[in-house]
This record gives structure tokens, C-alpha cells and sequence, in this order.
């Protein structure tokens, strides 16, 4: 008797576990009913992980488990319930990453416990296959565009035109859920909630129940609808705005603007519980934004409305066609076999197959492209390589030449030969500097000379210019000893230079210098000339053995590698 009562108090605490966590999340403190009401679904829809089902997998769910063959008012038990849960649920896991997998039995738990507190409140263990559907539908994720959809898919007949009776019982079971969660007062079941959505009885197509449904503002009764979707669609919309009462600096979700007080506004939790400071007051009109536009974005938006470049108003959805479209539960099927069940099964196949061929054809494609991408790196690695071996089989190194001594020998020859050369140059342009020395000194020596003759016209005839000329230049060979007396002659003061030059001056007769100068001149200009041609001969020397070394590496390349030979490719 204690185990049984045990596990009953247990039971009962996993049921009001939800309700236990809503109450925790103080959304009764909300003034207004109508966001109160979004706010307690919206927590609801997150925490049982409905928000992470799509609504058109919520459809396949119901085809996979034989829901679409069923009457709406068919009933079924708690355990089947849980198992059509658990395919919701065990599929998601499968869709949903490895990282963002969620806890199913935890999640099935806390919604079979809400549907059971929403539909079966007395008890019986039984729900109808209708309000499940319609609850399921309608707390999924998804667009509320294909939700609707969905619905009307559900209450409209063959020719596409909505039943009555069928949307008011969509409206009872719908309306269960505003209910649960204690909103009842406000948006309650009555008889006429359905004259409230459409007051004149006229046939309703898809394009006027989405008229209705969607627009602003939708019915009374179902207000709570389309602000649970904007709910979800404003979790993460930041506004870097100031509010006006609790002076936060940015606003998460809903921003409110005050349509009287200048610059007012409030973000949602001070608009929800009803704040208010200074001049502004609640019974002020507010307007309500989702998102946030800069004052450049607002004035290109009037811009662009005030010279017709957008459209005044949109349609709060797409035109549909007015043709009935085929109803997806497939109520008026009745065997497993018939042409439309086949129809219908072989359509889902092929759904099944084209979504799977497009996963498969992305999961191959990101597989060839990683093929692709490490082939590259393998090719490029390849080519450094071989880059490398080019450059290093293109550099001769001492160690390639020691393995050939004929090429040793030429290498050793051409260094002597070009020591020689060098050594051979030197000497070459020490003589022409001493040639120039000498060449200096004569020229001093003539302008000395014609000097004398013009200021000693009337001397003695005993005087010679030589004798004179020969104790005034300058001696750049040879020297005397310090104390002694020198006796200089013309061939003694000419010593080293050139025999034209020592023939002007040996004479006894003075002859015309001037000649005599261009004569050594014509001397010098010759072994400079000779000296151009051995320089030139020297570089044909160093060319000539460049040429032989280049010859040496061939033959080295040759002997090294005797298969690889140069060829020219053909085409």
C-alpha cells in the first residue's frame, strides 16, 4: 500500500511539473490577457521541444502512424498517444545535430502529461484523433501560414469550401488550450465564437478563412495566435534604444512607441506590466515594432513610399487558386488498398526519396570537394619537391667535381691561368704609370728650355741648353749620394725613357723639341696600344675558358646521367 501510494504522489508530481514551472516563470504579472496567454504557450511550445518540430513534419508523423485513415471522431487511448509522441520526437533526434540532441523521454513526458490535462481532464484515458491533431498543429513550429493551411485542409469539404460545424469544433478543441493554462476567462469556448470569425454565413474559401485568420487584427478569440509566431520570431531582435522608464540601454524582443509623447518608449517588460513615467500614461496609444530601422533607413523607406517605389499596402499572404484543394487527412478512404491510398502512399514515397537523394547528393558533394581540396595539397606539395631536386641538380657543387678528376684539372688550370693574367695586368699598368711620369717630366723640361733660349739670347756660344736644361730636371730614376758632387749629362738626366727621346738630346747641334716630344708621344700611345691588345686578348682568354668549363659540366651531366638526353618536343 505504501509502494502504490508512492508512486501515485510521483505520478502526480510529473504532471503538474509543467504547470509547477510555468507558475515559477511569473507571467501572470503581464496586465494585458492577450500576450499573458501568447507567453504561457510560447513557454509551454519551448520547454516540451514542440518548437523544433516542423509543422510538415507533424504531418508525416500523422501519415506514418495511420491518423490520416481515421475519423475525426475516432478516438484513441493514452498509450497509443504516447507512441505517435514518440515518433515526433525519436525522428527530431535524428534530424538535429549531435551536439543539439534533446531528451525524449523527458519531452514526451511533459507533453503527453499536457495533452492529457487539456483534453481529458475527467479522466476517461481517450482522446479524439481531431483534438490531437488540432492541438499538435497548432503548438508546432513553422509558419503560421502553412499551419492554417493545414487546418483548413481539415474542416473544408471535397470542393474546397469550409464546413461550419467542423471549424466550430476546431475552435472547442483549439480554444482547450488558452484554457490549460488558465486563460479561460479571456479566450474561452463559447457558442458564438464562430459568428465572432465570420458574421455573415457566406461560403468561406482559402483565400477568405487566411484573410481572416491573418489580419490585423485577426478574431477575437484567436488574437493569442499569430502573437505567439511573433513572439518566436522576436527572441533575438536586438534595439540599441534607451528605455524610457527602466533606462536599460537596449531592448530584446518587442520595442513600444508612444504615438503622443516624443521619443517615448518602453521595451517589453516595462510595456507588459503597465509602467509609465512622467507625462506619458497607459491609456496612450502604442505602437508596436519588431524590429529595429536607423533614421537613413526610415527616410529611404518614406523616400521610396512617397514616390510610389514600393508597395502602399501588401497582402498579409499569397493568393492562392480558388480550386478546392484535396484534403490531407484522407477521411474518405476506407481500405488500406484503394487507388487513392496507393496514390497517396506512392506521393510520399517520392517525397521521402527526392529528400533523401538531395542530403545525399549534398553529403557527396562535401565529400568531393574535401577529395578535391587534399588532392590539390598533394599536388602542390609535389611540385615544391620537384622544384627543389631543378634547382639542386642546376647548382654544380665541389662535391659533383671531385668525382671527376679530368674536370678537377681543367678547373685547377683555369685558376693558374687566371692568377697569371691578373699578375701580367699589373705589371702592364705599372709601366704605364712610369711612362707617364717620364712623359710629365719632359714636358717640364721643354717649357724650361724655350724659357732660356728667349731670355739668354746674347750668352756665351760655350753655354749649351743641354748643360743647363740637364742640371734644372728633375731626376726620377736615378740619385747621388749625400756630400758628393753630381755631374749630370743629357743621357744620365733621360735614363729609362724611350731611344727617340734620348736621340733629341744627344746631339750637339739643338734640334727642333717640339718634333722630338711628338715622336716620344707616338712612343707611348703605342705600348698603350699594345697594352689594349693584350687586355683584349686576356678577355678572349677568360672567354675561351668559360666556354671550356661549361663544356666540362655538359660532359660531367653526360657521363653522371648517359639515359637523359635534351629533345624537342614534338606536337
Amino acid at each position: 500500500m505504501i509502494e502504490e501510494g508512492s508512486k501515485s504522489s510521483k505520478s502526480m508530481v510529473e504532471k503538474r511539473q509543467l504547470f509547477m514551472e510555468m507558475r515559477a516563470q511569473n507571467f501572470d504579472v503581464i496586465r494585458l490577457s492577450t500576450y499573458r496567454t501568447a507567453c504561457k504557450l510560447r513557454f509551454v511550445q519551448k520547454r516540451c521541444n514542440l518548437h523544433l518540430v516542423d509543422v510538415w513534419n507533424m504531418i508525416e508523423a500523422f501519415r506514418d502512424n495511420g491518423l490520416s485513415t481515421l475519423d475525426h471522431n475516432a478516438e484513441i487511448n493514452v498509450s497509443r498517444l504516447e507512441t505517435i509522441l514518440s515518433s515526433i520526437f525519436y525522428q527530431l533526434n535524428k534530424r538535429l545535430p549531435t551536439t543539439h540532441q534533446i531528451n525524449v523521454e523527458q519531452s514526451i513526458g511533459l507533453l503527453l502529461n499536457f495533452i492529457v490535462a487539456t483534453y481529458d481532464s475527467e479522466g476517461h484515458g481517450k482522446l479524439t484523433v481531431f483534438a490531437m491533431k488540432a492541438m499538435l498543429a497548432t503548438m508546432c513550429g513553422g509558419k503560421i501560414l502553412d499551419k492554417l493551411r493545414y487546418i483548413f485542409s481539415q474542416i473544408s469539404d471535397s470542393n474546397g469550401v469550409m464546413v461550419y460545424a467542423k471549424f466550430d469544433q476546431f475552435l472547442r478543441e483549439v480554444l482547450k488550450l488558452p484554457t490549460a493554462v488558465f486563460e479561460g476567462p479571456s479566450f474561452g469556448y463559447t457558442e458564438h465564437s464562430v459568428r465572432t470569425c465570420f458574421p455573415q454565413q457566406k461560403k468561406i474559401l482559402l483565400n477568405t478563412f487566411l484573410d481572416v485568420l491573418m489580419a490585423d487584427p485577426p478574431p477575437q478569440y484567436l488574437v493569442w495566435l499569430p502573437l505567439m509566431h511573433r513572439l518566436a520570431n522576436v527572441e533575438n531582435v536586438f534595439h540599441p534604444v534607451e528605455c524610457s522608464y527602466c533606462r536599460s540601454e537596449s531592448m530584446m524582443g518587442f520595442r513600444y512607441r508612444c504615438q503622443q509623447c516624443h521619443g517615448y518608449q518602453l521595451c517589453q517588460s516595462c510595456f507588459w506590466r503597465g509602467h509609465a513615467s512622467g507625462p506619458h500614461s497607459n491609456q496612450h496609444q502604442m505602437k508596436e515594432h519588431s524590429s529595429w530601422k536607423s533614421p537613413a533607413k526610415k527616410l529611404s523607406h518614406a523616400i521610396s513610399k512617397s514616390l510610389g517605389c514600393m508597395p502602399i499596402g501588401e497582402p498579409p499572404h499569397p493568393v492562392f487558386p480558388e480550386a478546392a484543394e484535396r484534403p490531407q487527412d484522407l477521411a474518405h478512404t476506407t481500405t488500406l488498398e484503394s487507388p487513392s491510398r496507393l496514390d497517396e502512399e506512392h506521393r510520399l514515397i517520392a517525397r521521402y526519396a527526392a529528400r533523401l537523394a538531395a542530403e545525399a547528393s549534398n553529403s557527396t558533394q562535401r565529400q568531393l570537394i574535401a577529395e578535391l581540396e587534399n588532392k590539390n595539397r598533394e599536388i602542390l606539395q609535389e611540385i615544391q619537391r620537384l622544384r627543389l631536386e631543378h634547382e639542386q641538380a642546376s647548382q654544380p657543387t665541389p662535391e659533383k667535381a671531385q668525382q671527376n678528376p679530368t674536370l678537377l684539372a681543367e678547373l685547377r688550370l683555369l685558376r693558374h691561368r687566371k692568377d697569371e693574367l691578373e699578375r701580367r695586368m699589373s705589371a702592364l699598368q705599372e709601366s704605364r704609370r712610369e711612362l707617364m711620369v717620364q712623359l710629365e717630366g719632359l714636358m717640364r723640361l721643354l717649357k724650361d728650355e724655350e724659357q732660356k733660349q728667349a731670355s739668354q739670347t746674347g750668352s756665351s756660344p760655350h753655354s749649351s741648353p743641354s748643360h743647363s736644361a740637364s742640371c734644372t730636371m728633375p731626376m726620377p730614376i736615378r740619385s747621388t749620394s749625400a756630400g758628393s758632387t753630381p755631374t749630370h749629362t743629357p743621357q744620365d738626366c733621360l735614363a729609362g725613357v724611350g731611344d727617340d727621346v734620348l736621340d733629341a738630346f744627344s746631339q750637339g747641334v739643338p734640334r727642333n723639341l717640339r718634333n722630338d716630344l711628338l715622336v716620344a708621344a707616338d712612343s707611348i700611345t703605342n705600348t698603350m696600344s699594345s697594352l689594349v691588345k693584350e687586355l683584349h686578348s686576356v678577355d678572349d682568354g677568360l672567354e675561351d675558358e668559360e666556354e671550356n668549363m661549361r663544356n666540362g659540366r655538359e660532359k660531367v651531366s653526360s657521363l653522371k646521367h648517359p639515359g637523359k638526353r635534351q629533345s624537342t618536343p614534338s606536337f
